[in-house]
């Protein structure tokens, strides 16, 4: 059995804002691997909704995202509570500077003067840009920038799959 809990931003305390449900069925892409997690794109009948990207284009470098998670807050201590931040879209030419093997699958985001992004533990979660969910935390180093999955590549499976 699989529960989701929607609304929480403390995971240790029960919220008004929390809605609790169970999963009828979830719908992992064809090519997801649970031993390497290379593709992390997995749909359930509770998805909150949020507008998809209406194109395969990249984002303008500089774009402005917000990222959120319960990943680690320092080496040793993940969070109870959801946090957000903000980060900028890299240039694809920038990034295969710190990812040689960088697939047009992925997109880098991150907050190079401030050294913000993604952390262990938030994989799975929202890279939203403009109110658009554009990417989902992926991969990265313990420095900035971080590997999103890019929804944008998924989108032809996720028709199809909201469709049945």
């Amino acid at each position: 059995n699989i529960t989701v809990i929607l609304g929480a931003h403390n995971i240790q305390e029960p919220e008004s804002s929390q809605q609790i449900r169970g999963v009828l069925s979830y719908h992992p892409h064809p090519e997801y691997d649970p031993e390497t997690l290379t593709t992390k794109a997995s749909l359930n009948d509770y998805v909150t909704t949020i507008p998809l990207p209406k194109t395969s284009s990249d984002l303008p470098t500089g774009t402005k995202c917000i990222i959120a998670g319960w990943g680690m807050i320092d080496r040793e201590q993940a969070t109870n509570k959801l946090f957000e931040t903000k980060v900028s879209i890299y240039s694809r030419r920038k990034c295969i500077q710190f990812y040689p093997d960088l697939t047009s699958g992925m997109v880098c985001a991150g907050s190079f003067h401030e050294l913000k992004d993604a952390s262990q533990g938030d994989s799975g979660g929202p890279l939203v840009c403009n109110k658009v969910a554009q990417g989902i935390v992926s991969f990265g180093y313990d420095q900035p920038p971080g590997v999103y999955a890019r929804i944008s590549n998924y989108l032809p499976w996720i028709k199809r799959t909201m469709k049945k």
